[in-house]
């Protein structure tokens, strides 16, 4: 049975229909440095090895990488990942956009549509080879935002947000093609809007601005943590215009649905 109401699916449709896009990167960050080495920058792949696009994502395991739904989708067959903080002065060594520090697997949530991609905007990839590392981002529990709506002050309600640095707007899936920066890094946007308007039950819209920072298109799936943990609120979503303003949407992973999906296809995966 979907989680989401059928009031806020047609609310949100109507709406963002004309508007919505993937986004992703910080925007008016500041470098993360070695702040979440657990953050990676991926790209998909095709079947035949060719690159399509790139996101970010958090390790949550030495094999368990998650990220947004959109970017794992078909025609995805492979991902590379990379989890330096500074991808983009190591090129072409590194082997960027076609050999990572780690490949693997891409696997989108069953009821994601690439037409209605907010809804169900979760994907993870298991990867060929353990990156062991000394800590990772961790799932939040069952419907733990839910308290924040009966916050006041939501503007004090404070999201880590780590990236791989579009500083700019480039509201297209092969933004990797672009001159723009592969650096980690971090931003601390706030709560605008949690349950009801244009999010519905399943997303969480954050501030975007010079004040806070905020993402931006082209890397899609990084994590937005709660506060200053590692916890994961949610990944990166959609944007509402074309300009990287005003606010960023972000997609809850502490939903049964989601949460269920993670445990019971990948618990073997996860602590």
């Amino acid at each position: 049975m979907l989680k989401k109401s059928i009031v806020a699916v047609i609310s949100v449709f109507t709406i963002l229909i004309f508007a919505v896009g993937p986004v992703g990167a910080v925007t008016d960050g500041e470098l993360d440095g070695n702040g979440h080495p657990y953050v990676g920058l991926m790209v998909a792949q095709d079947a035949n090895g060719r690159p399509l696009w790139r996101c970010s994502g958090t390790l949550l395991s030495p094999t368990l990488f998650l990220t947004a739904g959109h970017c794992t989708e078909l025609p995805a067959a492979h991902i590379e990942i990379w989890f330096d903080a500074d991808v983009e002065s190591g090129i072409p060594a590194n082997g960027y956009p076609f050999t990572g520090d780690v490949g693997g697997t891409p696997f989108t949530h069953p009821n994601y549509d690439p037409n209605a991609f907010y809804l169900f905007d979760l994907g993870v990839v298991v990867l060929d080879e353990p990156m062991v590392m000394s800590a990772y981002g961790t799932l939040p529990q069952q419907d733990v935002l839910d308290s924040l709506s009966r916050r006041r002050g939501l503007q004090n309600t404070l999201f880590t947000a780590v990236g791989y640095g579009l500083q700019e707007s480039f509201p297209d899936a092969a933004s990797w093609k672009e001159h723009n920066q592969r650096v980690r890094m971090v931003a601390y946007p706030h709560l605008i809007q949690i349950n009801g308007g244009l999010v519905g039950d399943f997303s969480l819209l954050l501030s975007n601005n010079h004040a806070t920072g905020g993402t931006c298109f082209g890397d899609s799936g990084g994590p937005n943590f709660i506060g200053d943990s590692n916890v994961v609120a949610g990944v990166t979503s959609f944007g509402l215009n074309g300009n990287c303003a005003g606010t960023g949407g972000v997609y809850r992973v502490d939903r049964a649905d989601d949460l269920g999906w993670l445990y019971s296809q990948f618990g073997d995966h996860l602590p």
